[in-house]
């Protein structure tokens, strides 16, 4: 599998595994704490699958930042928490420093 396709499925791991963190409630609810644990799991498994060919600042500035950008998207789309306008610059400023890295970068395979 290549280490890109072993990235992405990492990030959908970990956004997978935070948006279901707040419906642990503490760890306290079973079903949404084996999703949240699991999904950390298989993230933190792809990833360092993903960094045997990534270099590891590159996968982890790949993989942290869009899992943020998407965490706040579903946060946005599934529960109403709509980012303000300092977020979305944010989420923007994310989104350029990752095709930054991969577009420019030297330490980046492309």
């Amino acid at each position: 599998m290549p280490a890109s396709f072993q990235l992405l499925l990492a990030i959908i791991a970990e956004v997978t595994a935070t948006s279901c963190l707040g419906a642990t409630q503490g760890f306290t609810r079973l079903l949404p704490s084996v999703v949240t644990v699991t999904g950390y799991a298989i993230s933190f498994y792809l990833l360092s699958l993903a960094v045997r060919t990534i270099p590891t600042g590159i996968a982890y500035a790949i993989w942290s930042g869009l899992g943020t950008v998407l965490v706040i998207l579903l946060a946005w789309l599934l529960r109403g928490q709509r980012p303000d306008g300092a977020a979305i610059v944010g989420m923007g400023l994310v989104v350029a420093g990752v095709c930054v890295i991969n577009l420019l970068s030297g330490s980046s395979p492309h």
